[in-house]
């Protein structure tokens, strides 16, 4: 089993969101990978995208550029 870290972890209103984010980080060759959402977090969708909290900008900065819009953004052990 793996061991829970402290990482980012960003929800989407909707799973349409959350795949679009998987396909920006893979084309920007951003950290991370989508996860189920925590059951620490409540989200619209189910999907969220799960970082190192080291990655924070990176992430928002491709969010930016290609226009998606996160739910929240949490620090939680995952």
């Amino acid at each position: 089993m793996r061991k829970k870290e402290l990482k980012l972890v960003v929800t989407f209103h909707t799973t349409a969101d959350a795949m679009a984010m998987e396909k920006a980080c893979k084309e920007h060759n951003a950290p991370g990978r989508l996860i189920p959402v925590p059951r620490a977090i409540s989200a619209g969708c189910g999907l969220s995208w799960c970082a190192d909290l080291a990655d924070r900008e990176e992430i928002q900065a491709v969010m930016a550029q290609v226009g998606i819009q996160e739910e929240e953004m949490h620090e939680c052990m995952v």
